[in-house]
């Protein structure tokens, strides 16, 4: 039997008499809604308390719940607004390029969303109210569900407290000053700086959630009677089906008092199985001053557990009574238990896989979170129907309706103290740790979605880490003293602490940017027999990958009018200028879409690669969605409103990242004709049961469906957990059309479970036939004569004799160059029509795939700036938004009465191991020697220097 240590500061009643007995029902607590018109005043030079404001009438008016920007309460944008969050890049500030965007009364951002206003200070809100005379002698509560930050309250002229947190509502006992009648209460929201949690924690920060000032949520006061209920915790005992209770009691009476508790317990009306528990009534002596009961609760042979599958949420009826006093609260939990075997969590003793985004506090609209539980549904819903359970709230804890939505989806979820910080010697920090710590345990345990807390992201320092280890082994101690119902953890990111029950570490995933920028993808070409079990063998206890993914896509323009409240899209429409200003605006959609599709295929592999790691715990997403600050960085394949951008679609995404999902491990994507492909093949399975007799279908097809081959693998069991091999097999190609891209498609026949992957297959040796083309690697009198003689030359400009910073690389940007300048990626993928001739035998969709890794790791770009608009680049790598060059490595002109090809990608060099570059080569010839080669563009022979100009001119 589990009760935490807290009882133990606390007089604890046990009465050795249980009775089931029926007593009258108890109505809820009589409640008077304060939503609606208040008065309000801003206090920016911070006079409010000497000038006794709280005594005064206000005469503006505002709408609560809300925030001061909401209603126009604020300063205008101006180039010296001071924001809370890191600004990694100036160049807005300094930059001629944004000087127009820097003009007063219109300031466009382009590192996130702009806020139509700007208020840090002092907000003073007031309202008249009429206490009811039947609220005589009763205590009264003030609830303030979500203040940002600090709140005090004044009842007419006298001052009743103050509190400080970003987690939790701010409760005020006014007992003492409401009595009957006509009342003022005054309240004071401060959200200036004034304990260093990090203005980059998602708390607080304009990155995302924006400084506001307000009150959202529920705005009431509740009257008790002087014996109530103030607390109630619930402890699940899944092995022994009962719940452990402590409820907190006051008794302001003046004396003991005899009575009783009740519980009783049904699923709620949202819950797949419908379950009421027999009533436990208790006769219960209830003492003078603050008391807790502690109560055992069998919940019966029948009652059902919680988890992803089966999220059967109890509502608890808590009731006490005695003399003429009586109260009654409710509370929602489930039956279930959060664990670890070996490196993997369980739920009820399963294992499960956590399959996570982040939720940074993105909520364009209001620039402050969903307060109902139906705005948080959508985002649960929109996850799972991406194959998730799990989402990590960085740097920031959500409100109720979260907890409570989940619960109802069997969503898990991570929760942090609102903090990024920098731990060690600041007490003022450590303390606010601990009260918000025990805040949230406080208000929110009890959820069974509630499965892991945190204190925060990625704590600094990371050198001379003594103090800051020393800070986070004490509040880890001290949790789990208090609390058992959840796994802790020191950080996300880093650091390892023995005492964490799990680790979020960095290492395991594509891109770690903590080792100078480096990613697999561009070390080498994809090899899909890679996994992670010998990073997460460096820890003890299960290890989830923290914040794969972190790529960028393309701005989506159709967005920008969604952006209709606080927070407007200017960083888009930054975007939108250059890439018009450039003669690009009509292929925005183009870009998106490619740079999209692009993103897709990098987050399968992202997600594949920790499923096929045996043992691995989870992976959490940066991001499913966009996250509009820290530069703008648009990582979703969803928008940050959580609505499909539409290059992917769920089902899709399900393939690679779901319950179940068919693996294969392959040492390569392009292979040449007459090899043999090994493949093998995985489940990682993570559903209610085994799968027992399972059989895997597979097929070889074209990319229009005309099915090659086929094959099955199986019967076979397959067990819960992420080792599943089931079997393997080959694939001989020379009976395979070359060139050719084929289609593998895995099936776990009798589900819906299906996964597929491209294999490139190319001639072992394409024909280089030059024919009429000269081949040559600079423009010189030789080649001008030709062009000039009506001839072909094929110009194979070398990478390397064009500067490093043009580089093109495969993988894309990495977040994002405003907040990491020093990467050397500046590209989106690469875009081109698979239609066009040029590709004739060279098989490519409209945007990167796995066959370019070799062509474009050794291209480097041209920039295409300089030249006539109507100049479309056969091979168009996608430039950074903020820069919006016309970039290509391969494009055509005539030039004289000849027609000239240019191309910077190496194709002339090692072409005998590099089946990519020979057949691309192979597909430029075959087109030049074509009638189609006929390039529109002209220019003027006598500006060839226009070409040398354009391959050499330094990046601004």
């Amino acid at each position: 039997m589990y009760f935490p240590k807290l009882i133990l500061r606390y007089l604890v009643l046990v009465v050795p008499v249980f009775l089931f007995l029926s007593c009258s029902e108890i109505p809820e607590r009589e409640l008077l809604d304060l939503q609606g018109t208040w008065n309000i005043r801003l206090d920016p030079d911070l006079v409010g308390n000497t000038e006794e404001w709280y005594g005064q009438k206000f005469e503006n008016e505002i709408i609560l719940p809300g925030s001061t920007v909401e209603y126009g309460y604020g300063n205008e944008i101006t180039e010296d607004t001071e924001w809370f969050g890191k600004v990694s890049d100036i160049s807005f500030y300094t930059d001629e390029r944004y000087a127009r965007y820097r003009q007063p009364g219109e300031i466009k951002m382009p590192i996130w969303l702009t806020q139509t206003k700007k208020f840090t200070g002092v907000a003073w809100f007031q309202k008249e109210v009429v206490i009811p005379d039947n609220w005589d002698a009763k205590r009264v509560q003030l609830l303030l569900e979500r203040a940002h930050w600090e709140t005090r309250v004044w009842v007419d002229n006298h001052y009743t407290g103050s509190r400080n947190s970003l987690c939790a509502p701010h409760c005020y006992d006014l007992s003492k000053w409401l009595s009957p009648g006509k009342h003022k209460i005054t309240i004071s929201v401060d959200n200036r700086y004034k304990i260093n949690v990090s203005k980059n924690a998602h708390s607080v920060s304009d990155h995302t959630q924006t400084n506001w000032n307000g009150l959202i949520g529920k705005l009431q006061l509740e009257v008790r009677d002087p014996l109530h209920i103030v607390d109630v915790q619930v402890y699940p005992d899944v092995a022994e089906k009962k719940v452990n209770t402590i409820i907190k009691v006051q008794n302001y009476s003046g004396g003991a008092l005899s009575g009783n508790v009740k519980l009783e317990a049904f699923t709620t009306k949202e819950s797949p199985v419908n379950n009421t528990v027999k009533p436990l009534t208790r006769k219960q002596t209830f003492l003078k001053g603050e008391s807790l009961i502690r109560l055992e609760y069998d919940m019966g042979d029948k009652a059902v557990l919680w988890d992803e599958f089966n999220p059967n949420v109890y509502r608890l009826n808590v009731s006490i009574e005695a003399e003429e006093f009586q109260d009654r609260v409710h509370r929602d939990f489930g039956l279930r238990e959060i664990g670890i075997e070996g490196s993997q969590f369980t739920m009820n003793g399963r294992k499960t896989f956590l399959r996570g985004s982040l939720e940074c506090a993105i909520f364009p609209l209001t620039g402050y979170p969903h307060m109902d539980v139906e705005g948080w549904r959508k985002i649960y819903l929109q996850a799972k129907a991406h194959g998730l359970n799990h989402l990590r709230f960085h740097s920031w804890c959500p409100p109720e309706a979260a907890f409570t939505a989940a619960d109802e989806e069997g969503f898990m979820l991570q929760v942090e103290a609102p903090v990024w910080p920098y731990l060690g010697e600041d007490e003022q920090l450590n303390d606010f740790i601990y009260a918000e710590g025990d805040r949230i345990l406080r208000e929110y345990g009890n959820h069974p979605s509630f499965t892991m807390l945190c204190v925060g992201n990625e704590i600094w320092p990371r050198t001379e880490t003594h103090k800051r280890d020393s800070v986070l082994r004490d509040i880890l101690h001290y949790w789990k003293s208090q609390d058992e119902r959840r796994l802790y953890t020191s950080g996300s990111g880093w650091p390892y602490l023995e005492e964490s029950d799990f680790h979020v570490r960095q290492e395991p995933r594509i891109f770690n940017w903590l080792s100078q920028y480096t990613s697999r993808l561009d070390a080498a070409q994809l090899d899909m027999r890679v996994d992670y079990a010998d990073l997460d063998t460096l820890f003890d206890g299960p290890v989830i990958s923290h914040e794969i993914g972190q790529w960028v896509v393309y701005p989506n323009f159709a967005e920008i009018n969604k952006y209709t409240g606080v927070t407007r899209a200017y960083n888009f429409e930054i975007a939108r200028d250059f890439l018009e200003e450039n003669h690009m605006g009509e292929q925005w959609k183009d870009m998106f879409m490619a740079s999209g599709r692009f993103q897709s295929i990098l987050y399968k592999e992202e997600i594949e690669a920790v499923l096929r790691t045996p043992g691995h715990a989870g992976f959490q997403l940066l991001d499913i969605h966009d996250f509009p600050g820290q530069g703008t960085a648009t990582v979703g394949i969803l928008d940050a409103f959580w609505d499909e951008k539409g290059y992917i679609s769920p089902e899709e995404f399900r393939h690679f990242c779901n319950v179940t999902v068919p693996l294969m491990r392959v040492s390569k994507m392009t292979w040449v004709k007459g090899d043999t492909i090994e493949i093998s093949a995985e489940v990682s399975h993570f559903g209610p049961e085994p799968i027992e007799n399972a059989l895997i279908g597979w097929t070889l097809s074209t990319m229009d469906g005309t099915e090659i081959e086929n094959g099955e693998l199986g019967p076979f069991d397959i067990q819960i957990g992420n080792e599943n091999s089931t079997g393997n097999f080959e694939i001989e190609t020379s009976d395979l059309p070359a060139p050719s891209q084929l289609k593998l498609e895995f099936i776990l026949k009798g589900t819906d479970f299906m996964n597929s992957w491209n294999l490139w297959i190319y001639p072992a040796d394409p024909s280089l036939e030059k024919a009429e083309v000269m081949v040559c690697h600079k423009l010189d009198q030789t080649s001008n004569d030709i062009l000039s003689d009506g001839g072909k030359v094929l110009l194979l400009i070398h990478p390397d004799s064009i500067p490093i910073d043009k580089a093109f690389g495969f993988a894309p940007i990495f977040w994002n160059r405003l907040y990491f300048p020093s990467q050397p990626t500046y590209t989106l993928g690469l875009l081109c029509d698979p239609a066009h001739p040029v590709f004739e035998i060279f098989p490519t969709e409209y945007h990167s795939n796995w066959q370019w890794w070799d062509v474009a790791m050794r291209s480097n770009n041209m920039i295409l700036d300089e030249f006539d608009p109507a100049l479309s680049p056969l091979i168009q790598p996608i430039d950074d938004w903020n820069t919006a060059r016309r970039l290509g490595i391969l494009y055509e002109v005539k030039m004289g009465e000849g027609k000239l090809m240019v191309s910077s990608m190496d194709l002339s060099r090692d072409l005998e191991n590099r089946p990519e570059a020979r057949q691309m080569l192979s597909s430029i010839l075959n087109y030049m020697n074509s009638e189609g080669f006929d390039p529109k563009l002209v220019i003027d022979i006598d500006n060839a220097s226009l070409i040398n100009h354009t391959l050499y001119a330094k990046i601004n």
